[in-house]
């Protein structure tokens, strides 16, 4: 396993990490609680150090197994977890603050994910929406002040919302994030443009996420693909979404070979091969997974000439996811 400064906290984490939301038993079906821990467990066997989770996985169900896991181990284990929006609007929209994260909220989630953890301090506390509009108001600032004083939060994230990365920059050039989780991946390269230029200008970490876009980049979606009707992905790829995922990812196929054998190595790949990520968080509910994804992490990245060839696969889903 490779390691990565997480921007100015200094922490040295595992460019793989663990994204745990599909082991929060709602939303993504199919998973199983003692195979999600088998599979955590072997993930830090593997050396992987930083978990991502959330309040609203499952309700604290994610949250208490990751601290189930990570409280039996001797290995330092950095969590990250999030503060729902307190409207429970994802993405975030253009209101009041005190709609979305008043002072109180923010501690009153902040203590339930310490008791759903099993832990003294949150290693980094994110916001699990955002908008800019909020950055002047000042009782967002007082919360984590007063929780990082407490010694209840080490560091402070964004959980930018989908397709939005620039939405967060007026909020990194206040000082008070260590860090931002924002959606990177063969099709969604917009980071590049903004984003990543502040966040390695100020040293920010980066956590990127959905690397597999939501499973269209490993290959496995099918115009014929069915998910039951209270799984995430079939909300995700409604209408004709998962013929122009097959589409697109047909055409990916031919640039497989000596740098990237497989769709999701290519994926994973691609990006690591950022020089702004700190680490990539697929989720893993299988020890399977766990095994294929963190293989990855050996220190190699795509050539400057694979990359610039995977700029044409960029997808502008503005408006339309």
């Amino acid at each position: 396993m490779n390691y990565r400064n997480l921007g100015r906290t200094g922490i040295s984490v595992s460019e793989v990490g663990y994204g745990a939301w599909g082991i929060g038993g709602v939303q993504w079906t199919g998973g199983d609680d003692d195979e999600a821990k088998r599979a955590l467990n072997l993930a830090i066997d593997r050396g992987l150090n930083l978990i991502d989770t959330a309040l609203a996985y499952g309700r604290g169900h994610s949250e208490r197994l990751v601290g189930e896991v990570a409280r039996a181990r001797s290995e330092q284990v950095f969590i990250a977890t999030k503060i729902p929006p307190k409207n429970l609007q994802w993405p975030a929209q253009d209101v009041p603050l005190e709609e979305v994260f008043p002072a109180d909220y923010i501690v009153e989630c902040t203590e339930k994910s310490l008791r759903n953890l099993g832990v003294e301090t949150i290693d980094l506390q994110q916001f699990h929406v955002w908008h800019d509009n909020w950055v002047e108001r000042t009782e967002w600032i007082e919360a984590i002040t007063k929780l990082r004083e407490q010694g209840k939060i080490r560091y402070v994230g964004i959980s930018i919302n989908d397709y939005q990365p620039a939405n967060v920059i007026k909020a990194l050039r206040t000082g008070q994030i260590d860090a931002v989780q924002v959606i990177y991946n063969i099709f969604e390269q917009s980071p590049n443009d903004e984003l990543y230029p502040v966040c390695q200008e100020l040293n920010i970490g980066v956590l990127a996420r959905v690397p597999f876009d939501e499973g269209g980049l490993t290959g496995a979606i099918t115009p014929d693909t069915v998910f039951p009707e209270d799984d995430f992905r079939s909300w995700f790829f409604r209408g004709d979404r998962k013929q122009k995922v097959f589409d697109r990812v047909e055409k990916l196929k031919a640039l497989l070979g000596a740098e990237a054998a497989s769709l999701p190595e290519l994926a994973l790949r691609f990006t690591l091969s950022h020089d702004a990520v700190s680490t990539v968080i697929p989720g893993m509910r299988s020890t399977k997974h766990v095994e294929s994804n963190i293989a990855c992490s050996d220190g190699r990245k795509l050539s400057a000439n694979l990359l610039e060839r995977l700029k044409a696969f960029a997808w502008d889903r503005t408006g339309e996811w």
